[in-house]
């Protein structure tokens, strides 16, 4: 793995007329979307940062018009990359979360969906160059500082090795196939709460007014996630997403019991907060592990974010858990296969030997493409005066 000594960005982050131009690689990631850019190409500066993201995204407004936002929590994502900043990591990778109707940037989560765009960005955009068929970098999550060992293919073509994005790997949530991009998650466990079980317990009995005495399992395997037996909730866990999106009365439950478990797991006031998730589950229904229903942290996903499926199938290995309780048994390999509203998700765990409850790797394959790559346009008295970088400042 080689970093270049000079990266000079094509046009730079420039005024152009009334507006600023950043350079920008619209990417998908995973079941994800949203644009990249270097660390080097935005303001240090958080509050300059986040303006530009905002504005780029077209955020704060319902449907993103005057933005590249697609008017959902998925797609109302960012990625910013830079060079690695600490011994023995190829690249730092910052997640940024932002919200259809909100002017807030959220840069606490992680998202495994967006991480697997993280590589195949660095090469297209020259922070990286690759030097064999396949190209491995180590990327820090500044948000968590959860590391991964991700790995693409760049084949040499004739200009030179390329990000090939053609492949016959299918990922539920997205069409077609694609090439693979291999996650290897190093060290998820506590990635925002203290510990892989914040409240000391595999399982909780927490009552709400309007749900009772539930049981729940609280576990951060790289995602904070209230796992409950959607049963307990009077649901089969096997509701479409349209169904989930118009209960009401379940959304407000789920609430309910996602603020008082945010305490419990030490998080504090999670009101404003898009963590913990909240993961309906229920035995497989389609030969999997696992099924569920995810909310992200107030509407339902159409699938399962990255993490929030490691966690869950973390969840499914710990003897005693809300999940462990209702899952079919893992793989001889270790393997999870997570059911979701867009079909499955696998997870490989290792195990700890000496404790099988000791989750040691987590191990899944994403895909990724580059779907646009230029510059995004924000207006100009969105950045103070010398707050963006020069084209020389952006090397």
């Amino acid at each position: 793995m080689t970093q270049p000594t000079s990266i000079r960005p094509a046009g730079g982050t420039r005024r152009r007329g009334g507006q600023t131009a950043v350079p920008c690689w619209f990417m998908r990631g995973g079941t994800s979307r949203g644009p990249f850019f270097r660390a080097g190409d935005l303001p240090s500066g958080r509050a300059a940062r986040d303006a530009i993201l905002l504005a780029a995204l077209g955020s704060p407004d319902p449907r993103q018009i005057d933005g590249l936002g697609g008017a959902h929590p998925l797609t109302s994502k960012a990625g910013i990359v830079g060079p690695g900043s600490r011994p023995g990591v190829d690249l730092d990778f910052r997640f940024a979360q932002l919200q259809p109707e909100s002017d807030v940037v959220d840069t606490t989560l992680n998202c495994g969906n967006m991480l697997a765009a993280v590589v195949p960005f660095a090469v297209e955009s020259g922070l990286i160059t690759p030097e064999a068929d396949t190209t491995t970098a180590r990327v820090l999550t500044l948000n968590t500082g959860v590391t991964a060992d991700i790995t693409i293919a760049t084949p040499e073509g004739p200009e030179g090795r390329y990000v090939e994005y053609a492949g016959s790997t299918h990922i539920d949530g997205v069409p077609g196939t694609a090439a693979p991009v291999t996650i290897d998650f190093l060290d998820t466990a506590g990635s925002v709460c203290s510990s892989l079980l914040p409240t000391g317990n595999v399982r909780d009995r927490v009552e709400t007014p309007s749900t009772g005495p539930v049981d729940v399992t609280c576990v951060d395997n790289g995602q904070p996630l209230v796992v409950v037996a959607a049963a307990d909730l009077d649901r089969t866990g096997y509701e479409s997403v349209a169904e989930l999106g118009a209960d009401e009365e379940l959304k407000s439950r789920v609430e309910e019991l996602r603020l008082a478990c945010g305490e419990l797991m030490g998080l504090g006031d999670v009101t404003t907060k898009n963590y913990p998730k909240m993961t309906l589950v229920a035995p497989p229904a389609h030969g999997g592990t696992l099924s569920t229903r995810s909310f992200i942290p107030h509407v339902c996903h159409a699938s399962i974010g990255v993490l929030a499926a490691v966690t869950a199938a973390t969840a499914c290995v710990l003897d005693g858990s809300v999940a462990h309780a209702v899952a079919a048994p893992a793989g001889a390999d270790g393997t999870v296969s997570v059911e979701h509203p867009s079909g499955e998700f696998s997870v490989v765990l290792g195990l700890d030997p000496a404790d099988p409850q000791h989750v040691t790797r987590s191990a899944l394959l994403r895909t990724a493409r580059l779907i646009m790559a230029g510059d995004v346009l924000v207006p100009h008295s969105t950045t103070h005066d010398g707050a963006t970088p020069s084209h020389e400042e952006s090397r």
